[in-house]
């Protein structure tokens, strides 16, 4: 399209071209009910060379992709907890390596099946194995499934896939660096190099945060400057050492990940995040050129293919070896059904050190349109899909050996009461009942860290998501026994009800409310007054009763 020279000259005009069709494409997004993240894939194809033409500041965008890569990969590390790695570690570590290997092999062989050279078989390969995670986090944030025991899961090899590919990117900037001396000498110093880098890392999370934290946490506005400062700083840090910017972000962001703040800034960036993610996927579109990667079309879809299905394939196939319900696998394993950021970033080293040509990292950026576009559905109606396949899955599940925390089924108990969230208000359900050893109760839960926490103190609990249309069979409680949601989710709570019904239990059923609007949608679908829960009301009535009623008779009198 031939735009007037005046808007193409001025790159405010670009700009504001650009954020007027990201807002339309939003408002189109919210109307279909299509993820954000698909919508910002269609502007950067729409924008870019192959529709409408409209980039023409390729610099300024690109300044803005980058500094939007560096703040993403900020958050992530900011992101990263320990008690992750704990509690999921040797699954995390297992499934991502494994999945690495599998995936690198198996992309490799298609890749010369398909005509490609060893070498470019080899870039794809690698490609092909990292998942966005990003993407991945913001997905399961916004379904509030982080905290889930395949959410978790996921982040953990995530993150083992990341280190992986920063590895890489390593061995790829002392390769780019060669002069003189050898590679091995390069490669050593590059290391060397990349040890001091951590090591100050360390340094700074040890010491130099921690004397700033006193100054800097005084004002909201100075600790989120401090953090995009930091965070773009170490990344300008990273490339003038010679490695990828994105690995000294990472850096930073880990390097705060334990300070007392850290919430406060990731709160804070969220906004600044989505927004900057925009110009990320504007600037692929507009590297996009359909024309030069037309030919390749067909093997784009056969990789994404692969990537779409063979990679969640490959998290079943190990997570089921290693004693994994099919359901918990099969949550885990879509997420890994896109390639990451990383993989466009990787591709893009191998096109500097003259590896891979311009085709083939439009080749790459193809599948990752492709694959991130429609892994964003796969996760998002994830559940949905579970309920479908759930009968072929059996292939990649034991008949026994599970590691959910499922002990508790062996002892054969019959339970009088089953709570079925132990976040604070079934937490202090628990602790009352505790008040009384004849009643006995299950406390059913879906996040790790509170399944050890319990079991540490000898309470009988079990992994369970509610979502699961198999709980139930997994419960044994008593015909007559007493059933308590404690999770303020009207969804969860219909769906629990149709369990029950398929069951025909007829006992009671206690659900909670988070909002009125819950309380109301709860009482049209049949639940009545006494059997729903609303914990602020209730905590609201017994202060009033405790504390004030009689202080209200007295002035009244």
């Amino acid at each position: 399209m031939n735009w007037p020279s005046a808007i193409l000259e001025n790159p405010f005009y670009e700009v504001a071209i650009i954020l007027a069709l990201a807002a339309l494409l939003g408002i189109l997004g919210q109307i279909m009910r299509q993820p954000l993240i698909v919508m910002f894939i269609a502007l950067g194809v729409l924008v870019g060379p192959s529709v409408l033409d409209i980039v023409a500041s390729h610099d300024k965008i690109d300044l803005l992709a980058e500094i939007g890569i560096a703040l993403l990969l900020f958050i992530v590390g900011l992101k990263l907890d320990l008690r992750i790695i704990k509690s999921v570690g040797k699954v995390a570590l297992l499934t991502g390596l494994g999945q690495v290997i599998f995936t690198s092999l198996i992309g490799y062989l298609i890749g010369l099946a398909l005509g490609f050279s060893s070498l470019h078989s080899f870039y794809i390969a690698v490609v092909l194995t990292f998942s966005s995670t990003i993407i991945i986090v913001k997905l399961l944030s916004d379904k509030k499934e982080i905290d889930s025991l395949h959410g978790q899961i996921a982040v953990g090899f995530l993150i083992v896939q990341d280190i992986v590919v920063i590895l890489l990117m390593i061995i790829l900037s002392a390769m780019q660096q060669r002069g003189e001396t050898s590679f091995l000498q390069d490669l050593l110093g590059t290391l060397a190099v990349g040890f001091g880098f951590l090591l100050f890392t360390v340094i700074a999370m040890k010491w130099i945060i921690p004397a700033l934290s006193s100054f800097i946490g005084k004002s909201q506005e100075m600790l989120t400057l401090f953090a995009i400062a930091w965070a773009v700083s170490l990344t300008a840090a990273g490339e003038l050492l010679g490695f990828s910017g994105e690995v000294g972000a990472f850096l930073a962001g880990i390097s705060l990940a334990s300070s007392d703040f850290k919430d406060m800034i990731s709160i804070r960036l969220v906004s600044l995040r989505d927004f900057l993610l925009l110009f990320f996927f504007v600037n692929l579109g507009a590297n996009l050129d359909l024309s030069i990667i037309g030919s390749q079309v067909s093997s784009a879809l056969i990789f994404s293919v692969f990537v779409l299905v063979g990679n969640p394939i490959i998290v079943l196939f190990i997570m089921g070896i290693l004693g994994y319900r099919k359901r918990t696998s099969f949550l885990a394993g879509l997420t890994v059904a896109q390639i990451s950021e990383f993989s466009l970033i990787f591709a893009g080293l191998g096109f500097t050190v003259g590896h891979i040509t311009g085709e083939i990292v439009g080749l790459i950026t193809l599948v990752g349109l492709i694959t991130i576009g429609l892994s964003s559905y796969l996760i998002l109606y994830s559940h949905q899909i579970y309920e479908v396949l759930s009968p072929a899955l059996n292939l990649f599940q034991r008949d026994r050996g599970y590691l959910e925390g499922e002990e508790t089924e062996d002892k054969l108990k019959n339970y009088d009461i089953v709570i079925m969230g132990l976040g604070r208000f079934g937490r202090r359900l628990a602790e009352m009942l505790d008040e009384h050893s004849e009643i006995i109760y299950l406390g059913v839960d879906f996040d790790p860290s509170v399944i050890s926490e319990w079991k540490a103190r000898a309470k009988d609990i079990i992994y369970g998501d509610m979502e699961d249309p198999d709980l139930l069979e997994r419960i044994p409680f008593k015909e007559n026994g007493i059933i308590v949601s404690t999770v303020p989710n009207y969804e969860l709570s219909q769906h629990l009800i149709e369990m029950l019904k398929r069951r025909k239990y007829k006992e009671k059923v206690f659900v909670t409310a988070g909002t009125p609007n819950d309380y109301e949608k709860l009482r049209a679908v049949g639940f009545k007054d006494w059997s729903i829960l609303q914990p602020h009301q209730m905590a609201a009535s017994d202060f009033y009763h405790s504390f004030l009623k009689n202080k209200v008779d007295h002035k009244r009198h």
